[in-house]
């Protein structure tokens, strides 16, 4: 008498009913990418290493060593166009930014942890402010408009423009840009305009006058992905409709740091962005942390 059996294939940790991986079984794999020059202040490798991190994780990081004789013009979007290669072929579920002159807090990756285990939102930064003195917070709606300011710290807000110094991509994002993306050549390697820093210059036909635009790889992305329809295209149609699609957690609250003189910005917070929750004592915590 012949028996049957009938195999049981157990679910792996982290597949819930939010996780979009179109009925396979995925691992919510983690690319963490910081384009630099080589240069890294001790502050920022300290930050960096010291994470926090959760358990059961898995995460690879690439570093992008630039060439110092490429375009100025270049240089940043060349080097997250290697990451982008770097995700789309190693199928990497997830994609963080984390710049070289951005501290991020001790906390920062079990955050992003959760991020990725609920899996509803394909577009997270962290927060930061400019490196001037009064600070600016980096978070924008609207273009020409200046920075975005009704907020406190500690909510989450919604905007249409985030900096890349600490921000997680859905890899499904990258890739639905990768495949509409022109192919180009970074010392010798072949990747994709996935990110750009816009700069062109050309005549006015109606005054004869030189015309000259520029812009950032971080808003060009946003812009992007809300004209484009990346997000509809990468499978998340709710956000292609919202105005502002882009989330920032300003609980995750990170310094930005000068280079040179190895300046923390900002230098205090703005009394603007407290509210009763959030006394001067625990934001000085968050500025000495």
């Amino acid at each position: 008498m012949k028996t049957s059996k009938k195999i049981v294939k157990l679910p792996i940790d982290g597949d819930t009913p939010m996780n979009r991986s179109n009925g396979k079984i995925k691992n919510n794999r983690l690319l963490i990418s910081t384009p630099t020059l080589g240069m890294f202040r001790s502050e920022w490798v300290n930050a960096r290493f010291s994470q926090i991190i959760p358990t059961n994780f898995s995460a690879v990081d690439v570093q992008n060593w630039m060439n110092p004789h490429m375009p100025v013009g270049f240089q940043l979007a060349d080097a997250e166009n290697l990451s982008a290669k770097a995700v789309v072929e190693g199928n990497f579920d997830w994609f963080l930014s984390i710049e070289d002159d951005n501290i991020i807090p001790q906390g920062a990756l079990v955050k992003v942890n959760e991020y990725m285990i609920i899996n509803d939102t394909p577009v997270v930064s962290g927060l930061y402010f400019t490196k001037s003195v009064p600070p600016e917070p980096i978070l924008y709606r609207g273009v020409g408009r200046g920075h975005y300011g009704d907020w406190k710290l500690g909510e989450k807000v919604w905007v249409d423009g985030i900096p890349f110094g600490f921000t997680l991509i859905h890899g499904s994002i990258i890739r639905a840009l990768w495949d509409v993306s022109p192919e180009y050549l970074v010392n010798g390697t072949t990747t994709r305009r996935v990110f750009d820093n816009p700069s062109e210059g050309y005549i006015d036909p109606e005054t004869g006058g030189w015309m000259s635009t520029s812009g950032t790889t971080d808003l060009a992305f946003c812009k992007r992905l809300m004209t484009e329809g990346i997000f509809e295209k990468a499978g998340w149609p709710e956000f292609q409709k919202k105005e502002f699609p882009f989330l920032v957690d300003t609980t995750i609250f990170v310094k930005h740091i000068d280079r040179a003189s190895g300046t923390i910005y900002p230098i205090s917070l703005p009394k603007a962005f407290l509210d009763g929750k959030i006394m001067w004592k625990e934001a000085l915590k968050i500025l000495t942390a």
